[in-house]
């Protein structure tokens, strides 16, 4: 189970089709467009390795990214609480790391990540 800060987080909405671009790497589902605003789509569990293919259900979190929006599909939106994250343990944030923590819910682990890294390091690759 993965976790983030939600203060960027614009709004979670249904997963919907994304046009596909050329050449671009298998965590690109592609393009939507949300009230006229053209935003690119990041397939998270492809871009962990947790899958090899996007998911054909889910959500998409629209982040707020410097001067624009980018979505995040995920397969599920579990819930929306304050989490009490573990950030000191340096073999669990590494320098250059799309995870900033690790918290608990439930007794459950909760990896908590980096969202802003996280895209940071898909538009420079």
């Amino acid at each position: 189970m993965f976790g983030c800060d939600t203060t960027n987080v614009q709004e979670i909405i249904p997963l919907r089709p994304a046009t596909r671009l050329p050449g671009a790497p298998r965590f690109v589902r592609g393009l939507i467009n949300i009230r006229g605003t053209i935003v690119t789509v990041l397939d998270l569990a492809v871009r962990l390795g947790a899958a090899d293919e996007p998911s054909p259900v889910g959500s998409i979190l629209l982040v707020r990214y410097r001067d624009r929006v980018v979505g995040v599909s995920v397969e599920e939106v579990a819930d929306v609480r304050p989490l009490a994250v573990e950030r000191d343990d340096p073999a669990v944030v590494a320098g250059g790391s799309i995870v900033c923590g690790v918290a608990s819910v439930d007794d459950a682990p909760v990896v908590v990540l980096d969202l802003d890294a996280l895209i940071q390091q898909v538009l420079l690759t």
